[in-house]
């Protein structure tokens, strides 16, 4: 947590000490510092941007999700497929799913499953949920991943928010806590991670108090005002309004507000209820405050907000695990969908619920699934799209997509679309100066959405 005391008294982050996990701790961003940041987002064209404020929060299902269990049993197929899950009904016609999912299923017709995600990763990492993109033969400084984008091409909405920001939390098996890189667009892009770095430790800025660093803002406008003299060039010359914007993430209480969730409605805090802070295995803690944190970050301003939740990797004892795991998935989302309805949010927050690859179709002789990249699920939901319906099918085992194979490239493209950005058209240069798009080539916003 971040901690600037004042000389009368008070501070800005009175109270944030409750909760470690939202502690801001070193303030990691990726080794830039924020006069680096705020430089780097003051060069996107769109950097204010008009009309409503646009954002996505996405939600990481560590490990692999198995998409059998949630979003599409088969029950017609042999025991040893088709596992011990019931499906129920949803509010909308001739759509089942799980029957661990009963709130999510009042709400599908504000919901779209996609059942025939084909071209997933045979990774036990974030990577592709994060930048759209496969991992093997990435641009030199590798793929960036979709909030970074999204903070290079639009900028921050506001000076005190950081355009994008990682909740996930930290991990035994850290690649599932990737919360997206820059990569080619350099560390100034990279997410701003308040869990990483020193989290249990109250940060202090060395006793400074808001009148001394003033002093101290004026002393670094002074020093610097001697490289600005001598570059010729002009390209320092705005180096006091990157300074103002990085003064202004210190000093202003807005961000902590936000990720002080102590601070929020008794009444919709519990809707979102309380998960387990602890470990499982290698895989993260079952943190439902992040939904609600990702909700009120979004509503303070950041354009991307990513969340790890939980662990999926179930290679026995399958359905053990789903009967804790399922239960608080579907209170997190219909809690996140209610709060952003009830908050007019909904059309214009897009929500997305994946993970790396899904589960193999037979059960093994241990009760769990393995590995199946060839398959996986989706669940999309809010940002002005079509809902209420199923994209895709997969065969009678749920082994292999039957129709309409979707692609990652395509879901990028359709929420980058939902933010107004036409992914058709914007590029970003990789570290040799070649133009780069945004998702794959073919990859366009799916058309049953938008």
């Amino acid at each position: 947590m971040l901690t600037i005391p004042s000389s009368h008294g008070s501070s800005f982050c009175d109270g944030l000490t409750r909760r470690d996990f939202l502690r801001i701790g070193g303030l990691s961003l990726g080794g830039a510092s924020l006069p680096q940041i705020t430089r780097a987002e003051a060069l996107s064209s769109k950097a204010k941007g008009g009309g409503a404020h646009k954002a996505v929060i996405m939600i990481f299902l560590p490990g692999g999700p198995p998409h059998q269990d949630m979003f599409d049993l088969k029950m017609d197929a042999p025991s040893e497929i088709r596992g011990e899950f019931k499906p129920i009904g949803t509010n909308v016609a001739g759509i089942q799913i799980s029957e661990q999912l009963p709130q999510l299923a009042k709400m599908m017709d504000r919901c779209t499953i996609i059942r025939s995600m084909a071209d997933c990763d045979n990774r036990h990492d974030a990577f592709q949920c994060m930048t759209g993109r496969p991992f093997l033969n990435q641009p030199p400084g590798g793929w960036p991943s979709f909030g970074s984008t999204v903070s290079k091409i639009q900028g921050c909405l506001e000076p005190a928010v950081p355009a994008s920001i990682g909740l996930a939390p930290k991990m035994g098996h850290m690649p599932w806590a990737n919360s997206g890189g820059p990569g080619f667009l350099g560390a100034a892009q990279e997410p701003f991670q308040p869990n990483k770095g020193g989290a249990a430790q109250d940060m202090t800025l060395n006793g400074i108090t808001l009148e001394r660093l003033s002093d101290r803002r004026a002393l670094l406008t002074s020093f610097d005002q001697f490289r600005r003299d001598v570059d010729a060039s002009g390209t320092m010359g705005g180096l006091d309004t990157f300074n103002q914007q990085a003064f202004n993430v210190l000093t202003s209480s807005k961000l902590l507000e936000a990720l002080d969730i102590s601070r929020e409605d008794p009444r919709i805090a519990a809707l979102y209820g309380k998960g387990d802070s602890k470990n499982r295995d290698d895989g993260g803690p079952k943190l439902m405050e992040h939904f609600l944190a990702a909700r009120r970050l979004v509503e303070a301003g950041a354009r991307c907000v990513t969340v790890a939740f939980s662990r999926w990797d179930h290679h026995s004892k399958n359905y053990e695990a789903l009967r804790q795991d399922l239960p608080l998935l579907d209170q997190g989302i219909t809690a996140l969908l209610t709060d952003l309805r009830e908050r007019g949010l909904e059309q214009d927050v897009s929500v997305v619920v994946w993970g790396e690859f899904g589960r193999t179709p037979t059960i093994n002789a241990a009760g769990g699934r393995d590995h199946w990249p060839r398959v996986s699920c989706a669940l999309l939901a809010g940002g002005g799209m079509r809902h209420g319906q199923v994209i895709g099918s997969t065969d009678r085992l749920g082994g292999e997509a039957a129709s309409r194979p979707v692609k990652f490239g395509e879901v990028f493209a359709t929420l980058y679309h939902n933010l107004g950005i036409d992914t058709s058209l914007a590029t970003l240069s990789d570290l040799s100066g070649r133009p780069q798009y945004l998702v794959e080539p073919g990859c366009n916003p799916l058309p049953e959405l938008i």
